[in-house]
């Protein structure tokens, strides 16, 4: 087999992944790209390592590692956005731009004065 088959359908996959990454405003589909990356450097550990006939099988066990970690970061991302979910009620990046509390609003710390009274008020609360 050649090896121009595996390396440039993986090439396809990884930029497939990216477009994800960049184009998509949903998170659950931007975890999905994420994936597709991890699944093209897979295939291209695994075409190298049929390639050159590693006694170790090198490529087939970092494949194995990079499955568990892709595994881990999945559970833990859905995690995630399962908690951003219920807290704002979207699962839209653009929409969620703060990590404080959802009710309070962006207009009360734009009205906050700025300066040394305003962190001596604060101090002396």
């Amino acid at each position: 087999m050649h090896l121009a088959y595996p390396a440039v359908l993986a090439a396809l996959l990884f930029s497939v992944g990216v477009y994800g990454v960049l184009a998509r405003r949903n998170v659950i589909l931007v975890l999905m790209s994420v994936e597709l990356m991890l699944n093209a450097v897979n295939l291209n550990l695994v075409a190298f390592d049929v390639w050159l006939r590693d006694s170790l099988h090198a490529g087939q066990a970092l494949t194995l590692f990079t499955i568990t970690i892709a595994a881990a970061e999945i559970g833990l991302g859905l995690a995630v956005v399962l908690l951003l979910f219920r807290a704002r009620g979207t699962a839209d990046i653009d929409k969620v731009t703060t990590l404080g509390d959802p009710a309070e609003s962006t207009a009360d710390i734009e009205e906050a004065p700025v300066g040394a009274e305003a962190l001596k008020g604060r101090a002396a609360a």
